[in-house]
């Protein structure tokens, strides 16, 4: 009853559904597992034992986007690769896997590492060989330090893991290297929230922000210098837990407050292209802010 409900919403978009379905479980999953965290936790730490709830998700999102429409995705797959259709699927499995291991706080340290590495050999395949070809487009080079920071995310949440279980070598050096890397996108999108004040928040790509939400060129501006400033502190490694945690809460109340509407708007339009693009734009900011909560999980109480 429920899912024909939700597929009549979305005008039965096999695609968006699928994508709905997984983000909405892994919630389920991800929100039962932390439970404990968010009630021992006060004030905004609370926010921050949501961390792995908002990584998880958006992995989900994506995975079922790559298995439901996979000779789409396997487009972007280079030319140059054979069983291009094989590795759209393998993707998407993969980013499942992922996904439940995040949510559930199960073999952390390789789902984050592994998935940490794959987003930089995306980054080398796909992104920067396409930023280089034009490099005056901003939007690319914006995707190549989102995926970055996507991976820092990873990277961080597999050191944190490996740090609780007081195994692994190299714990603190990946921590280490994904703070930089979430520090240089939050001072380069921080900068390009100055230039671009009118597009959409947190990560500005080319969608504009719609006239309907008030304040928009404040919204703008305010999230450009909240970037730099936190984005200035964890670089630096001062004072890193309250600026990612003051960082992935403006992102996170961006992702509720800003995407969410537009992600009801997209899913009320009849074209599916128009419904996948407004849950992207919700799931990857949510990434982004699962990534900063991350960081601000693992960073010690004391810095």
């Amino acid at each position: 009853m429920h899912s024909t409900i939700l597929a009549t919403f979305l005008e039965i978009s096999r695609t968006a559904v699928s994508m709905c379905s997984a983000g909405l479980l892994l919630f389920l999953i991800a929100l039962w597992t932390a439970k404990t965290d968010i009630a021992r936790a006060g004030g905004l730490g609370k926010i921050v034992a949501l961390s792995n709830l908002c990584f998880a998700i958006p992995l989900a999102v994506f995975g079922a986007e790559h298995l439901s429409g996979a000779k789409f995705i396997m487009l972007g797959v280079p030319s140059y690769m054979p069983w291009r259709l094989f590795f759209a699927y393998f993707v998407g499995f993969a980013l499942l896997a992922a996904s439940l291991s995040i949510a559930t706080k199960i073999q952390v340290r390789w789902s984050g590492l592994l998935f940490g590495i794959m987003m930089v050999l995306f980054v080398a395949m796909l992104h920067i060989p396409r930023a280089l070809a034009n490099p005056r487009d901003r939007i690319s080079w914006v995707i190549v330090v989102r995926e970055m920071s996507f991976a820092g995310g990873g990277w961080i949440l597999a050191g944190n893991a490996m740090r609780e279980q007081g195994r692994g070598q190299g714990k603190g050096k990946l921590i280490t290297v994904g703070r930089v890397l979430i520090a240089i996108a939050a001072i380069f999108y921080g900068v390009e929230h100055f230039l671009h004040p009118a597009n959409v928040p947190g990560v500005p790509l080319e969608k504009l922000m719609p006239v309907w939400i008030p304040g928009r060129l404040i919204i703008g501006y305010l999230t450009g210098a909240i970037l730099l400033v936190a984005g200035a502190s964890i670089l630096l490694a001062k004072k890193t837990r309250m600026a990612a945690t003051y960082l992935g809460t403006w992102i996170l109340l961006l992702v509720l407050f800003i995407y969410g509407p537009i992600l009801i708007a997209a899913l009320a339009d009849p074209s599916t292209a128009v419904k996948v693009e407004g849950i992207n734009y919700f799931a990857d900011t949510l990434l982004f802010a699962g990534a900063i909560l991350a960081l601000a999980s693992a960073t010690p109480r004391t810095d």
